[in-house]
């Protein structure tokens, strides 16, 4: 920390993240495709030690880029996902058996995360419901339809990126890059937010927070790059 009171860390990253991560933990990590990644926290993380992590993201990245990285350093065991097409890494550590991986319907990922940081330990959703997705799992009857129990998603660590942070750790996130950043946010047991900006306290107008800093530990500012973009699609300008 900088300062008693303020949640902004101005340290070595991998560091930090050596400090935070055990061997085998969970860890939430936000973004969507390459939209919202927390580039720097995970580029970090694949400079440390840290082995058999189970990473709980809508997808992997792609090959060398954003979580893919992590998959390059062979830093991961398990991956709960909604998606993996644009990996070629994944598919071959996945088909090789050296990765585990637990689909889920996006919308469920997204609610089990959200759970998780609510306090909520499971849920009934009809999602999945007679597919593979629900084979193994409590199902219960509402209203005349049938249900699958899913369980809320409690990580050890999450990583988000967001746009604006104040130094208490309040966040405002820009356009799609509020994807899944914010239930990552809230399903830590620790969350470390990497920003574009860091302003002092009370200059985030409280209608701009989407995250409140009660769930925030650390705040770190992200280093300047040209974001990666996953698939350009243009047409001639007229």
């Amino acid at each position: 920390m900088t300062q008693e009171s303020t949640k902004v860390y101005e340290g070595d990253l991998p560091s930090l993240l050596s400090e935070l991560i055990s061997d085998g933990d969970t860890l939430a990590v936000g973004g969507f495709g390459l939209s919202g990644n927390p580039f720097d926290l995970i580029e970090a993380l694949a400079q440390t030690d840290r082995k058999d992590l189970t990473i709980v993201s809508n997808n992997m990245g792609i090959d060398n880029e954003g979580l893919g990285v992590l998959l390059q350093e062979r830093k991961v065991r398990k991956v709960l996902a909604s998606y993996v097409g644009e990996n070629k890494l994944f598919a071959e550590l996945y088909l090789s058996g050296e990765l585990e991986v637990e689909f889920n319907p996006q919308g469920t990922l997204a609610e089990r995360l959200r759970a998780g940081g609510a306090g909520i330990p499971a849920f009934y959703t009809a999602t999945g419901v007679g597919t593979l997705v629900a084979e193994g799992k409590p199902t219960a009857e509402f209203d005349g339809q049938t249900y699958v129990q899913e369980r809320g998603i409690v990580a050890d660590v999450a990583l988000v990126h967001a746009a604006i942070a104040d130094e208490d750790g309040n966040l405002r996130y820009r356009r799609t890059s509020r994807n899944f950043n914010p239930q990552c946010a809230e399903s830590g047991k620790i969350t470390v937010a990497e920003v574009e900006k860091i302003v002092p306290r009370g200059e985030l107008d409280p209608d701009d927070v989407m995250t409140p800093g009660v769930h925030v530990d650390y705040v770190v500012l992200a280093a300047e790059r040209t974001k990666p973009i996953e698939q350009r699609t243009v047409r001639p300008r007229p």
